[in-house]
Protein backbone atom coordinates (compact mmCIF):
# COMPACT_ATOMS: atom_id res chain seq x y z
CA UNK A 1 0.00 0.00 0.00
CA UNK A 2 1.30 3.68 -0.85
CA UNK A 3 3.14 2.70 -4.03
CA UNK A 4 0.91 4.43 -6.31
CA UNK A 5 2.60 5.41 -9.63
CA UNK A 6 2.41 8.82 -11.53
CA UNK A 7 0.18 6.66 -14.52
CA UNK A 8 -2.35 5.35 -11.18
CA UNK A 9 -2.34 9.22 -9.78
CA UNK A 10 -3.44 10.75 -13.34
CA UNK A 11 -6.07 7.32 -13.93
CA UNK A 12 -7.60 9.06 -10.64
CA UNK A 13 -7.38 12.68 -11.37
CA UNK A 14 -9.14 12.14 -15.04
CA UNK A 15 -11.51 10.26 -12.86
CA UNK A 16 -12.58 12.16 -10.38
CA UNK A 17 -12.71 14.80 -12.74
CA UNK A 18 -15.04 13.37 -15.25
CA UNK A 19 -16.96 12.18 -11.65
CA UNK A 20 -17.54 15.49 -9.74
CA UNK A 21 -16.81 17.94 -12.29
CA UNK A 22 -13.79 20.42 -12.43
CA UNK A 23 -15.49 23.56 -10.33
CA UNK A 24 -16.68 21.13 -7.34
CA UNK A 25 -12.89 19.04 -7.78
CA UNK A 26 -10.70 21.53 -5.18
CA UNK A 27 -13.91 21.87 -2.89
CA UNK A 28 -13.93 17.67 -2.56
CA UNK A 29 -10.10 17.67 -2.30
CA UNK A 30 -9.89 20.40 0.25
CA UNK A 31 -12.44 18.21 2.42
CA UNK A 32 -11.10 14.83 1.93
CA UNK A 33 -7.68 16.16 2.82
CA UNK A 34 -9.26 17.55 6.07
CA UNK A 35 -10.93 14.59 6.98
CA UNK A 36 -7.69 12.41 5.66
CA UNK A 37 -5.72 15.50 8.94
CA UNK A 38 -8.73 14.36 11.38
CA UNK A 39 -8.11 11.08 11.17
CA UNK A 40 -4.24 11.11 11.56
CA UNK A 41 -4.80 13.16 14.30
CA UNK A 42 -7.12 11.25 16.18
CA UNK A 43 -5.11 7.82 15.34
CA UNK A 44 -2.01 9.68 17.11
CA UNK A 45 -4.46 11.16 20.22
CA UNK A 46 -4.44 14.63 19.53
CA UNK A 47 -7.76 16.59 19.95
CA UNK A 48 -8.94 17.69 16.11
CA UNK A 49 -8.26 20.70 14.64
CA UNK A 50 -11.20 23.94 14.11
Amino acid sequence: MGNIGLSELLVIFVVALLVIGPRRLPEVARGLGEALRAFQEALKGRPPRE
